[in-house]
C-alpha cells in the first residue's frame, strides 16, 4: 500500500476538512458490496464506491492512497477490556500458556530478580493449573520463595482468583477474616478484591500510564479503534478509570468508552464520564476459579459457587440507573447468576416501565450459561449479550477446562451465540483483556468456528457483532460501518483471498453466491494466518501505520 500527499492548497481557513482517498482495493460496506475506494472528509466517511468513479474526487483530495488490493473494513470495537491489567501483563510478567507449574515458577523468579526498582508490589497474570501436569497452583511457600520474598499479585488467567505472597497478604488489613480466604493457597471473592486493591493502590501514576499506554497502542495495532473499559471498584479504582479516560481524549489512539460497575453508582459514573453504571458489577465469578454461580454443582468441587448479588438488589440497580437514563450492566457467567439479572431487570421493568428498561440496552457481560429460556428473557428485556467467543476457544472443547469444571454436558450449553442471535438479541465482541488477548480477528474466527457445532454463527455476522455491535452497544447505531456519514473509523488489512464465509452446512449458504452481492472477509479457517493490519484510523486521525507501509511511503 503506497500513499501520496498532494501539493498543499488555499490557507486551512478556506476550504474544508482534510479529504482522503483511499482506491484500488476493497471496501467492505453496505452501501456497495463491490466497493473499491472510499473517500474521508474530516472524521465521516463521504463516499464509497469503484475506483472509476473515484477519479472525480481524485484532484480535491489532500492525500490518496493506494491500497494496492488491500481490505478496508472498520474499526474493531473491543466491548470488554481491562486495560490498565492488560498494559501491566503486556509490558511485564504474564504467565499465559505456561505448559507446567515448574515453568510459571521459573518465570516468576526471573521476574522477580529482573525489577528495576526494589519495594513495591509486583503484579502478574494468567496462571491456569487446568493445563499444568501438576494439576495444582504454586503452594504459599513455593511462591514466596519464587518472589524473592517480594510483595506479589497474580491472577489467575480468569482474574476471579489470584496468588498472594506472604509480603503482599501482610499489606492487606483482615484479608484473613475476608470470605474467600485461604491460608496456603488461591484468594477468591472478597479476600482476592481485598489484595487486588492493595496491589494495585501501590502502583505509580507512572506505571499506570505506561500500561494504559501499551494497551492502546497494542489496540491499535489490531485494527481496534474503540475500547468499553469495565472498572469498578473491585477491578481498579476511580482513579484509574479517570486516568485512562483522560489519555484515550488525548487523540493518540483508539476511542474509550468506560463502564463504572458499582452498585449504586450512578453519580459515580456520570462523574467520571462513563456510558453506564455497570461492566463488571459482579453477580458471580468465574467458572475456572469455581466462582461461578450455578443452580447444581460443579462436577469437580461440591458447591454451586458464589453470588455477589441478589435479584432485588439487580433490580434496584436497574431501576436507578433507568430513572437517570444511564445504562446498566452486569457480570453473570452461570446459569443461577444469569437468572438473577433476569428476574432483576424484569423487576425493574415492572417498577419503572418495562419499555423505559429496554430503551436503554442494559448490558450483561460474558452471559455464558443460557438456555432456551434465558435467550428468550434477553430478547424480551431488550439486553445487549456482551460476550467473549475466545473463552470458547480456550476453555472449549471435550477436554477443555469447561468440561472438567462442569461435564460434558453443561460445557456443550456455554456461549450459545447462534440462538441469540436467532432470537434477536444484539450481540457485541470483546476480549475481557487480559483474561484473553486483545485479537480481534481471532475472535470472529473463534465465533464462527465455535467448538460446539450447534453454537456457530457465519464470519459476516461475527464480524458485525465485533464492530457495529460494540457501537449499538452504546447507542450508536449509525457507526461501526462504512457509509457516507458515518464516522471514518476504519482498517486497511493485508489479506488474502475475500470470501463469504459459512463455517458448515446449517448456516445458509444463499450469502455465498457471489450474485447475491454480499461484501466478501478474509477466509478464517482454522491454521490459515489471520490478517494483518497496515493502518488504523479513528474519526480521520490515523493512529497506526505498520512498518512496511511506512517504508512504501517514504
Amino acid at each position: 500500500m503506497t500513499e501520496r500527499t498532494l501539493p498543499p492548497g488555499p490557507p486551512s481557513g478556506q476550504r474544508g476538512p482534510r479529504t482522503v482517498l483511499l482506491r484500488g482495493g476493497a471496501v467492505y460496506s453496505p452501501a456497495d458490496p463491490f466497493a473499491t475506494a472510499m473517500l474521508v472528509e474530516g472524521e465521516h466517511v463521504a463516499w464509497v464506491g469503484s475506483d472509476g468513479a473515484a477519479e472525480a474526487y481524485a484532484d480535491a483530495a489532500d492525500e490518496i492512497v493506494e491500497l494496492d488490493g488491500a481490505l478496508v473494513t472498520p474499526a474493531f470495537v473491543d466491548a470488554h477490556v481491562h486495560a490498565t491489567a492488560t498494559g501491566l501483563a503486556l509490558t511485564g510478567l504474564d504467565l499465559t500458556g505456561l505448559p507446567s507449574l515448574a515453568a510459571a515458577l521459573e518465570a516468576l523468579a526471573a521476574f522477580a530478580a529482573d525489577r528495576s526498582e526494589p519495594g513495591g508490589v509486583l503484579i502478574g497474570h494468567g496462571w491456569d493449573e487446568t493445563g499444568w501436569p501438576e494439576g495444582r497452583p504454586p503452594t504459599l511457600a513455593e511462591l514466596d520463595a519464587a518472589a524473592g520474598g517480594a510483595a506479589l499479585y497474580l491472577s489467575r488467567t480468569d482474574v476471579h482468583s489470584a496468588l498472594a505472597t506472604t509480603a503482599l497478604r501482610a499489606l492487606t488489613a483482615g484479608l484473613a477474616d475476608r470470605p474467600g480466604f485461604s491460608a496456603d493457597g488461591p484468594l477468591t471473592r472478597d479476600a482476592h478484591h481485598a489484595v487486588r486493591r492493595t496491589a494495585l493502590a501501590h502502583l505509580t501514576p507512572e506505571q499506570r500510564r505506561r500500561a494504559q499506554r501499551a494497551t492502546l497502542a497494542r489496540a491499535a495495532e489490531l485494527g481496534i479503534g474503540a475500547l468499553h473499559e469495565c472498572a469498578g471498584p473491585e477491578i481498579s479504582s476511580e482513579q484509574d478509570l479517570a486516568a485512562l479516560l483522560d489519555l484515550a481524549a488525548d487523540g493518540e489512539g483508539p476511542e474509550v468508552f468506560g463502564y463504572w460497575g458499582e452498585l449504586g453508582g450512578v453519580e459515580t459514573a456520570r462523574r467520571l464520564g462513563a456510558v453506564g453504571a455497570g461492566g463488571d458489577l459482579f453477580v458471580d465469578g468465574a467458572i475456572g476459579s469455581h466462582t461461578a454461580c450455578l443452580h447444581s454443582p460443579y462436577a469437580d468441587a461440591d458447591h454451586t459457587g458464589a453470588s455477589y448479588l441478589s435479584a432485588e438488589q439487580v433490580a434496584d440497580h436497574v431501576a436507578a440507573c433507568t430513572e437517570a437514563g444511564l445504562q446498566a450492566g452486569f457480570h453473570a457467567i452461570g446459569d443461577a447468576a444469569v437468572g438473577a439479572v433476569l428476574a432483576g431487570v424484569r423487576a425493574a421493568g415492572e417498577r419503572v416501565g418495562a419499555d423505559r428498561v429496554r430503551a436503554l440496552r442494559h448490558r450483561v457481560e460474558h452471559a455464558e450459561a443460557l438456555d432456551g429460556a434465558s435467550v428468550a428473557a434477553f430478547a424480551e428485556l431488550g439486553l445487549t449479550a456482551s460476550v467473549q467467543p475466545a473463552f470458547d476457544a480456550a476453555w472449549g472443547g471435550p477436554d477443555g477446562m469447561y468440561v472438567q469444571r462442569l461435564g460434558a454436558e453443561r460445557a456443550a450449553a456455554l456461549n450459545p451465540f447462534a440462538a441469540l442471535l436467532r432470537a434477536g438479541v444484539p450481540l457485541a465482541f470483546g476480549s475481557d483483556a487480559p483474561v484473553t488477548p486483545l485479537d480481534p480477528w481471532g475472535t470472529v474466527r473463534a465465533a464462527a468456528f465455535h467448538r460446539t457445532l450447534d453454537h456457530r454463527i457465519s464470519a459476516r455476522a461475527a464480524f458485525t457483532a465485533h464492530t457495529r455491535g460494540g457501537w449499538r452497544a452504546i447507542g450508536r447505531d449509525q457507526d461501526g460501518v462504512l457509509v457516507p456519514g458515518a464516522i471514518a473509523s476504519y482498517a486497511v488489512w493485508a489479506a488474502d483471498e475475500l470470501v463469504v464465509q459459512a463455517p458448515d452446512s446449517r448456516v445458509a449458504g444463499w450469502s455465498t453466491d457471489p450474485r447475491s452481492g454480499t461484501p466478501g472477509l478474509p477466509d478464517l479457517t482454522p491454521g490459515r494466518p489471520l490478517p494483518v493490519c497496515l493502518r488504523t484510523v479513528v474519526r480521520g486521525r490515523t493512529v497506526h501505520r505498520a512498518v512496511a507501509e511506512r517504508a512504501a511511503a517514504r
